[in-house]
């Protein structure tokens, strides 16, 4: 067995597959630069990316896997879990390898995995589809930060693009320290020189927040709390779907 290192990137996932053709390695281990433990008795071998490389393995793949498919890939990849990145690696392999329709055999395990890490990663990318709180900045930009599981962030825009077309919005990973800034015309990523800091009561400073601000959010916590029907209340229920990790980005939970 092989040990390749690699950045911990898509287009490092697919230079890696590539490697494992060009140098004929018949069993690969994958692991991330910041997962590997250095031993004296293999260095391993240092991927380095390669974007021609990664769009020959890409190309090559998508003849082998209808848009879906493509899509489970990419998510499952947004997991960012090392096991998931082997898992990759191995489907990517097992599919160029095999006829088209391969990928509908789940018995394969890397092909179940797969799958069923793309389902989490699809569940994650809803939730915060439901749970984003924005609030109008002084500037007029809506701003709303997220901490998920997964690194969902590059699926969210084209939601939020569509529901809120008419509005400047910024959606920040506090983990990841990245973000999507929507400018009405286009989205394209960000980095803060400043991460934000979660006060009590509101995401953002208050000297940082539109005047009215404050008073909407005050407003909604009281509309919240008079909807709340203290004789149905079911918290085990409500925990199941709305996870208390997720409580601290909900204003109505604030306060």
């Amino acid at each position: 067995m092989e040990l390749y290192i690699f950045d911990g990137s898509l287009e490092g996932l697919l230079t890696a597959v590539f490697e494992c053709y060009q140098r004929k390695s018949p069993v690969v281990k994958l692991v991330t630069a910041t997962h590997h433990v250095p031993d004296v008795f293999d260095a391993g071998f240092r991927v380095v990316s390669d974007r021609e490389k990664g769009k020959r393995v890409w190309k090559g793949l998508c003849k082998k896997l209808g848009k879906e498919w493509q899509f489970r890939f990419y998510k499952a990849f947004l997991s960012e879990q090392p096991e998931t990145f082997q898992h990759l690696l191995n489907f990517a392999r097992y599919i160029i390898d095999q006829p088209a329709g391969a990928c509908e055999n789940f018995a394969h395990p890397d092909i179940l995995a797969v799958s069923q890490t793309a389902q989490k990663v699809h569940r994650e990318k809803h939730r915060m589809e439901a749970f984003v709180r924005f609030q109008k900045t002084g500037d007029g930009i809506y701003y709303a930060h997220i901490e998920p599981d997964f690194d969902v962030l590059p699926l969210l825009p084209e939601h939020f693009q569509n529901r809120y077309a008419d509005q400047r919005w910024i959606i920040y990973d506090l983990t990841r320290k990245y973000g999507m800034y929507y400018n009405l015309e286009k989205t394209e990523e960000i980095e803060l020189d400043v991460a934000p800091q979660i006060s009590v009561v509101n995401a953002l400073p208050s000297d940082l927040l539109d005047p009215g601000e404050q008073m909407y959010t005050l407003l909604w916590q009281d509309y919240f709390k008079s909807t709340n029907i203290q004789a149905r209340k079911n918290m085990r229920l409500h925990v199941r779907h709305v996870p208390r990790r997720y409580w601290k980005c909900l204003s109505e939970k604030q306060g």
